[in-house]
């Protein structure tokens, strides 16, 4: 059995959720065929990332005649499936309220898609995130391509759904996996009650031999990683950190990450006088972030809009303690058993939930930590999640050869 894996940008560095999964996969004997839209333009850092640079096929990068060649392949040769997905097409380019370059692009890369899926005996595609590339396996499924689903994670792709389509998307998928209840229910919204049978739970996963549980070290220390962006709400910190430092002389704050809200949250940092509290530190690979983590105190995510973090399951595996906020499907796996969780944009229960655990004592840390581990070992495993989800391509496939 083939299966093929097609993201919208493949890989990056908020991408590493996607390999593990594709790792896990693989490591069951199953056959997977990479391909990606396109290729990232910013610099990649993690060995591995680099590495499945040149295991992915990219169908739009450096492609431009192969996909009018496509087209026009498609329109002589497959014109009843290629007249089949101009109506489901036309409804993309309604929802999207315009950018008919943009979906004529996608109509291209569906060609492109079929007929490479043909030729490498793809038995069913997966996608993460109903967006672009769930777009380009719905119209090349339409036109005689192999069967797909999707993973939905959040926040954008939710924040965006009357944009995207979803009824059709999930209508022409043989099923699609959400990370979280909450990540179902709004599916459900977006859709209809009919498509609730199709809509299945998978969590992210991690490799947990990757993560070595420890207690935490007894030192006044947060480390924060994500995007430097507004839906992260990383400004708050600075001010936080002003309210704490007096009390807590040896405070460190580690944000690491970069993004557009950079300029912002170092205007905050001088704003605050806190330079010596909250230090950013860009992008690191893997192996260095779960070290950073490691040597924190506790793992700190203020967000304003998420799916569930992977971030914050990482920061459990290592037995970290986590101070979040009440979004999306982080009350899924984050409460008071194992760090705190305060509402999102509160700055004086942010400010209250890091002095409640600069004040812990090591015992009540390790407590919330082993507490955490537990939870992470029973519903984010890579490789258990990968089994539901690879049993469920088998499904499909069967079905399919019937």
């Amino acid at each position: 059995m083939n299966i093929a894996y097609l993201m919208n940008t493949f890989p990056l560095t908020s991408t590493t959720f996607i390999r593990r999964e594709i790792e896990a996969h693989e490591r069951r004997g199953m056959k997977i065929h990479r391909y990606a839209v396109r290729k990232w333009d910013g610099a990649l850092v993690d060995p591995l990332d680099i590495a499945d640079v040149d295991r992915t096929h990219y169908i739009l990068s450096g492609n431009a005649v192969g996909l009018v060649k496509a087209f026009f392949r498609e329109l002589i040769g497959n014109p009843r499936g290629l007249m089949k997905a101009l109506g489901p097409w036309w409804s993309l380019l309604k929802a999207a309220r315009g950018g008919v370059v943009r979906h004529v692009a996608y109509l291209m890369e569906a060609c492109y898609f079929r007929q490479r899926a043909e030729t490498d005996h793809i038995d069913h595609v997966h996608v993460h995130f109903l967006t672009n590339s769930t777009a380009v396996a719905m119209l090349a499924r339409i036109m005689g391509g192999p069967t797909y689903s999707s993973t939905v994670h959040g926040p954008d792709e939710l924040v965006d759904a009357p944009l995207l389509d979803f009824p059709a998307k999930i209508e022409h998928a043989s099923f699609i996996a959400a990370i979280t209840h909450f990540c179902k229910s709004q599916l459900i919204r977006f859709s209809s009650i009919a498509m609730g049978e199709k809509i299945k739970i998978v969590h992210c996963g991690l490799n947990l031999e990757d993560f070595e549980a420890t207690p935490p070290p007894d030192n006044q220390t947060f480390v924060c990683v994500g995007r430097l962006c507004p839906q992260k709400g990383q400004a708050q910190i600075p001010a936080a950190a002003a309210a704490l430092k007096d009390e807590f002389p040896d405070l460190k704050i580690i944000l690491v990450g970069d993004g557009e809200s950079r300029p912002e949250i170092e205007a905050e940092i001088a704003r605050c006088g806190v330079a010596d509290q909250v230090i950013i530190k860009g992008w690191m690979a893997n192996a260095q972030v779960r070290e950073t983590v490691k040597n924190a105190r506790a793992f700190l995510l203020p967000t304003f809009a998420e799916g569930l973090p992977v971030v914050i399951m990482e920061a459990l595996a290592l037995g970290r303690p986590v101070i979040s906020t009440y979004i999306a499907g982080i009350p899924e796996l984050v409460d008071e058993g194992c760090g705190w969780i305060i509402p999102a944009g509160d700055s004086v229960a942010l400010t209250e939930a890091m002095g409640a655990a600069l004040a812990a004592s090591p015992d009540e840390l390790a407590a919330l930590g082993r507490e955490g581990r537990a939870r992470v070992e029973e519903r984010h495993d890579v490789d258990k999640e990968a089994e539901k989800l690879g049993n469920l391509f088998v499904d499909v496939v069967k079905r399919h050869r019937l």
